[in-house]
């Protein structure tokens, strides 16, 4: 009997031995067969390959997204403290320029376009708190934040600044209305211009003149991104280096008057004052003026308080669209007697 039990025994174990390695056999070929086919599927098959995306920088970032929709286009304007804070009366110069957009004909939309460079930590948090495509330029080694008089040495410094930043714009094939944030958008200023892609830049005057010579005024200007105009900015740009004392748009009318371009094949248009109006000639017409720039005055606060008057003007002929004269522009006018104004630091 133990005999016999022990030979069942081992012949048991021999057929589970058997039975667990027919089981292995089996399993351990599916294992094997199933990377191997999904291998050579892999290699004679091909794979869509997964895009990678570069990082934009943030100025690219705001520029792509201010400029969606409008044909490559974005609207800009430059602020500093000075600009953003009140000055009296409970509005700050960005207010009333924002506010104009809001009264305006056809204009609330384009705040979508609007990028508001600021040059200091106060205006970009107000640009912020606006919900505006916003950016902070760098500024090192000057001072941009408070409120730089007319033709000061920090002025100077800083339309030369907006300059360079336009330029880098261009070179990155955006196409750019620039405006000064003391110009009234009272109707949609892109269909008054050319958008054809005849004329490369077209530029606002302080005053009509139908002599050749015309007197810009680089607080509003539409430059489209080629060839041509960035070569125009740079050698612009390059000019301040042998113009001393002398403001960008002061420059600019120099190498317009040089004829450097008509060498350089570009054509330009200069606004009329009937359409884009100033302080230098107001529009006769209110049922055609689309803009309204506090030019020919010294001071933010004059400024403020004359464009006041504008807006109120323009609420009056929406209500009536009776065309009436614009009210006298006598704080800017005054300001240019006043020898002892002092800007807040």
């Amino acid at each position: 009997m133990p005999l016999c039990n022990d030979s069942s025994r081992k012949l048991a174990l021999a057929v589970a031995l058997l039975f667990v390695g027919v089981l292995y056999i089996i399993f351990s070929t599916r294992s094997i067969s199933v990377p191997v086919s999904n291998l050579l599927h892999n290699i004679n098959t091909p794979q869509p390959v997964k895009k990678i995306e570069l990082p934009l920088d943030e100025l690219e970032a705001v520029l792509e997204s201010a400029a969606a929709g409008n044909n490559n286009t974005v609207i800009i304007a430059l602020v500093n403290r000075a600009y953003v804070e009140d000055v009296g009366g409970g509005k700050a110069m960005l207010d009333l320029f924002l506010e104009s957009f809001w009264e305006g004909e056809g204009t609330m939309p384009l705040l979508e376009h609007l990028l508001l460079v600021a040059t200091d930590q106060t205006a970009y948090d107000r640009c912020r708190f606006r919900r505006l495509h916003c950016y902070k330029m760098d500024t090192t080694g000057a001072d941009l934040e408070g409120e730089k008089v007319f033709m000061s040495t920090d002025f100077i410094e800083m339309m030369w600044r907006r300059t360079h930043f336009l330029l880098d714009v261009l070179h990155r094939g955006y196409h750019l209305l620039f405006t000064d944030t003391d110009v009234l958008w009272l109707r949609n200023p892109f269909s008054r211009l050319s958008n054809n892609g005849s004329l490369d830049m077209q530029i606002s005057v302080d005053q009509n003149n139908v002599e050749a010579v015309q007197s810009i005024n680089t607080g509003f200007y539409h430059v489209r991104s080629n060839n041509k105009t960035i070569s125009l900015f740079h050698k612009w740009y390059d000019m301040r280096l042998n113009s001393s004392g002398m403001k960008e748009q002061d420059v600019l009318q120099k190498l317009l008057d040089s004829g450097l371009f008509n060498q350089l094949g570009l054509n330009v248009g200069f606004l009329n004052t009937s359409e884009f109006s100033g302080f230098c000639q107001d529009s006769p017409d209110m049922g055609a003026v689309t803009t309204v720039h506090a030019n020919c005055c010294r001071h933010i606060p004059p400024k403020v308080f004359d464009l006041t008057l504008v807006l109120t003007d323009w609420k009056s002929y929406k209500a009536s669209h009776v065309n009436n004269k614009w009210s006298p522009h006598d704080k800017c006018g005054g300001s240019w007697k006043d020898n002892h104004y002092v800007p807040k630091p």
